[in-house]
């Protein structure tokens, strides 16, 4: 298997990943049309943290770290490291060494479609990773791949520089041209959860807030006394 390393991809600008950051994942998901999730096969190793960064994409033969090896050096300040295998694979090719390099290269995060081993000593480290699977089976390092390409997880196209957002609900990637929009409809979207909270607080209930009693209606659903449902079968 051949492959290729690309260098100096485009990226989302700093400040519109920063301001993706202050949102959780559903919001902006939500935000974007409801699109853009990673699926739900990825689960952070560790709780309470929500970063957001650069894709840097691998693209790996399972069970085979190598092309991980060569990513490192493509990862700088603000990245998230997005790594992908050609099949299925839960072998642990991510561990407590790769994330000292990671680290010290100011690299925010882990996503792999993969396994991921060493999770203590991650937690420790505040490095923080989402994965497909946690397995302390080794891996080789024999085969080529890519990084810096475009890559799938969960049905939805990663591109280098696109930006990634993980939290403990999973995992959103946005088009780096969509950020700053994105950003500004997640904002937008939480000022009105805001209002609509805050009317929940004083006891007003969605299906009056959001119109749904009309809705009730035109599905057909009706209001029935319990009493009135003497013959329907209920013995209760």
């Amino acid at each position: 298997m051949g492959g290729m390393i690309v260098t100096n991809p485009p990226k989302a600008d700093a400040k519109d990943v920063e301001a993706l950051s202050a949102f959780g994942v559903a919001t902006v998901h939500e935000a974007m049309g409801r699109t853009g999730l990673l699926g739900t096969g990825l689960r952070p190793i560790q709780q309470d943290t929500r970063v957001a960064g650069t894709a840097v994409t691998v693209l790996s033969w399972p069970g085979d770290n190598l092309m991980i090896h060569a990513a490192v050096e493509q990862c700088g300040e603000g990245d998230m490291l997005v790594v992908t295998t050609t099949s299925p694979s839960t072998d642990g090719m991510f561990g407590e060494l790769f994330a000292t390099a990671l680290q010290r290269r100011g690299v925010c995060g882990l996503v792999i479609d993969a396994g991921i081993r060493d999770t203590a000593e991650l937690r420790a480290m505040g490095f923080p990773a989402w994965a497909a699977a946690v397995s302390p089976q080794g891996t080789v390092k024999a085969t080529g791949g890519s990084v810096n390409v475009p890559v799938v997880i969960g049905g939805q196209v990663i591109r280098p520089g696109d930006v990634i957002l993980a939290d403990d609900d999973g995992v959103v990637c946005v088009p780096r041209e969509q950020a700053r929009r994105t950003a500004e409809a997640s904002e937008a979207r939480e000022a009105k959860e805001a209002a609509s909270r805050a009317a929940f607080l004083e006891g007003q209930l969605g299906l009056d807030r959001y119109g749904l009693r009309e809705t009730l209606v035109r599905l057909g659903v009706t209001y029935v006394p319990y009493d009135d449902r003497a013959g329907d079968g209920d013995q209760s």
